[in-house]
């Protein structure tokens, strides 16, 4: 009876290496590349082959429409702690954070859809079957899974997941230049200098894993969230009525100051904190990360200063608003039919149809973003000049632009 267990157990062992065998001597000719990162990854070591992940329906040429392509849910069946720490962060909710915006639904299908433009790095997001199926209806047969967006197929290295360098696709650019503010800021420089080997292997040298993802958690938050608004709001009178006005442009408060359905989308799209408690609980685990290398005095007040930008920018930001929003109000300006309320929509992104508005978009998106996100990420040249300093002349510019338009108008 032990002999036939043995047997029995041999045969389910060698099963999936001689499977895999078969489509090593086809895919060695036809995908190379993608064989050599196999044999070079932890899943050919542990005898994982390619059914495993691929399914058994393709075998030849004439049945490439049988193979099945991967989702964060082929990954749970053996990772599965680490799909459910993703699951619960924000990157489980790019896809969702995509679809909400307004803008999304203007663009081409192959910036969206297609997994270029935002699908190229929104794509990691969570999709449930249906969002899949209808994804391939349109002509969209790949992208569609997760894990692979930091470890990429098919070596699926933990190690190049862990290495700052392959956060850069995603993390860089109009909207959200991290890497760029990152790599030229000290931490970055220092493990820069410590790849080269000009420091010591036992150097401090934070990388974005280390922060973001402590203990290799997969669960990838920030206190502020990707919009830095969040409830309740400030007690402070004008940062609180700017942060009103603020909400009141994105869509989620109306002119009165109550909520609206753009708010449910907010919450789950997962862009913002809408309670203390969620805000505290990722504050408290930054400040425990900071408090690694620096004192706990130290990491509080680097934090607040970040706080202190969003509400200088704030200030900014809603002046720029409300001279639009007046410029509406007067029938200067005429306001999008699509606007649901008398304010520019700041979700609209490059939809918005006048120049000013575009300013404004521009100021919002990718100039306030710099002046509060450099500050967090300890990057002087972001926090100024790249950020606070352009929206600066931003709002000389809308406020220039609004005085001719009233001009013109009233002549």
């Amino acid at each position: 009876m032990r002999k036939l267990i043995l047997i029995v157990a041999a045969v389910f062992l060698i099963a999936p290496i001689a499977a895999a065998d078969e489509c090593v001597d086809c895919h060695s000719q036809t995908t190379p590349g993608a064989v050599g990162d196999w044999q070079n990854s932890k899943h050919f070591e542990n005898d994982i082959g390619c059914a495993s992940c691929h399914g058994e329906e393709h075998t030849t040429a004439d049945d490439v429409a049988e193979v099945q392509l991967p989702t964060a849910q082929t990954c749970a069946e053996c990772h599965d702690t680490q799909v459910t720490q993703f699951s619960k962060g924000k990157h489980a909710a790019a896809w969702a954070s995509l679809k909400a915006m307004p803008t999304t639904h203007q663009l081409p299908m192959a910036l969206i859809d297609g997994m270029k433009g935002c699908g190229g790095c929104h794509k990691l997001g969570l999709k449930s079957e249906e969002e899949i199926k209808n994804l391939k209806a349109k002509g969209s047969n790949f992208g569609h899974a997760s894990c692979d967006a930091c470890h990429t197929r098919h070596t699926f290295s933990v190690k190049e997941a862990n290495d700052p360098q392959a956060c850069r696709t995603c993390h860089m650019g109009f909207d959200h230049p991290q890497w760029e503010m990152y790599s030229s800021s000290k931490h970055g420089v220092r493990y820069s200098l410590k790849q080269n080997g000009v420091l010591p292997e036992n150097a401090a040298a934070p990388t974005c894993q280390t922060c973001h993802m402590p203990d290799g958690n997969h669960e990838v938050r920030t206190a502020w969230g990707f919009l830095a608004v969040k409830l309740p709001l400030p007690e402070d009178e004008q940062w609180k009525a700017d942060q009103i006005t603020i909400l009141q442009a994105l869509g989620v408060l109306d002119p009165e100051g109550n909520p609206t359905a753009r708010l449910d989308i907010v919450r789950a799209a997962d862009v913002a904190r809408l309670d203390q408690e969620s805000f505290d609980i990722e504050r408290n685990k930054m400040l425990k990360i900071c408090s690694d290398c620096h004192s706990d005095n130290f990491a509080g007040a680097e934090l607040a200063k970040g706080d202190d930008m969003i509400r200088e920018v704030d200030h900014l930001l809603a002046e720029a608003i409300r001279i639009i929003a007046d410029l509406y109000k007067d029938g200067v300006l005429p306001k999008p039919e699509s606007y649901a309320y008398a304010f520019p929509d700041l979700l609209t992104f490059h939809d918005a149809p006048t120049p000013i508005e575009q300013k404004l978009f521009v100021m919002h998106l990718k100039h306030r973003m710099r002046a509060f996100q450099g500050t967090f990420h300890a990057n002087p040249d972001y926090a100024l000049w790249y950020g606070w300093s352009e929206m600066v002349r931003d709002l000389a510019e809308i406020n220039e632009k609004a005085g001719e338009l009233s001009h013109q108008k009233f002549m």
